[in-house]
């Protein structure tokens, strides 16, 4: 897969950056204390996009984040669209349904906990 690698750039950088954030923030909230494991990342330049942080995971959360990933690395936009308003979906649709769900909750978790300026940071 170094030929998708390749293909980072600020924007999408930002998202990795983004959808690590949400789902680390997701998977703590819901999935409590079970069973979670360090997510291996290989390529150093996706490490260091998500701070080289040990993101500590469930086995679905890490799945999920892998997945977006790769499908973000593989969107042939320039400049890529946000998820929703594109037309061919790269998501399957269990992945899709799980990523809005994962991207809802945590948007709402950092506006009641009063983190906008991450919101405003993110997206702006």
């Amino acid at each position: 897969m170094p030929e998708l690698f390749d293909k980072l750039d600020s924007k999408k950088s930002k998202d990795i950056k983004v959808l690590g954030n949400f789902i680390s923030i997701f998977c703590r909230e819901n999935h409590g204390t079970g069973e979670r494991a360090e997510l291996l990342i290989k390529d150093a330049r996706v490490r260091s996009i998500l701070d080289d942080e040990d993101l500590v995971l469930c086995s679905d959360c890490q799945k999920l984040l892998t997945h977006g990933i790769a499908k973000l690395l593989q969107c042939p936009y320039n400049p890529k669209p946000m998820c929703k308003k594109c037309t061919p979906h790269c998501y399957a649709p269990s992945y899709r349904k799980k990523i809005r769900e994962v991207m809802k909750f945590s948007g709402l978790y950092l506006v009641k906990h009063g983190r906008v300026d991450l919101m405003v940071h993110y997206f702006l």
